[in-house]
């Protein structure tokens, strides 16, 4: 249980420094519902984590009567995730790297605290845990299924924020979806 405490505290912040330092910034946008919550940002400049938890709620909900495991070990991935998403936005006014560094560097913090959380079935939002749930039921990789909720978010984001960061975004994710791969099916078999 306290390497469980650790897992998700401490991929929550890697997701709160990746998203604030490198994705804001540059208005790079994640999949999942964190890339709602960007797109959401975005256009409305609403507080990411907290549009996180309220557009994951319909899944959690379904979660609860269905999957009460992931509901109970994604539920405080997705409420720390989405506090520390909010407690580093100072670091989003801070001078970040150029943005094909920001979508290399960011995906692989955001990767690999997303693969922290996923290591426990623990997610940060409603992305992730249809993510788990899919792969459940299937034969898939949760970093391939993750990818994939990933690239239609990022499309649907071509309308929220400036094209050219749409190639960025895509090479985030990529990153993102090998980070999270690599790391999940090599340790997937040592939860903690």
């Amino acid at each position: 249980m306290i390497k469980s405490a650790i897992y998700v505290i401490g991929g929550s912040i890697l997701i709160g420094i990746g998203i604030n330092y490198f994705l804001i910034p540059n208005h790079l946008i994640n999949g999942g519902m964190i890339g709602l919550g960007l797109i959401i940002k975005y256009a409305f400049n609403l507080k990411p984590g907290l549009t996180i938890i309220a557009l994951s709620l319909p899944l959690y909900i379904y979660a609860f009567f269905r999957y009460k495991n992931y509901f109970f070990n994604g539920l405080h991935g997705l409420l720390i995730s989405a506090f520390f998403i909010d407690l580093f936005q100072p670091l989003s006014l801070w001078t970040s790297p150029p943005i094909l560094s920001s979508a290399i560097v960011g995906g692989m913090f955001v990767g690999t605290g997303v693969s922290l959380l996923l290591l426990v079935n623990a997610s940060t939002g409603g992305g992730d845990l249809l993510a788990l749930m899919i792969a459940n039921a299937s034969a898939l990789n949760v970093g391939l299924v993750i990818f994939m909720i990933d690239l239609v978010v990022i499309l649907s984001g071509s309308i929220a924020i400036r094209e050219v960061t749409i190639i960025y975004s895509f090479i985030l994710i990529c990153v993102i979806g090998i980070t999270t791969f690599t790391i999940t099916k090599k340790f997937s078999n040592k939860n903690p």
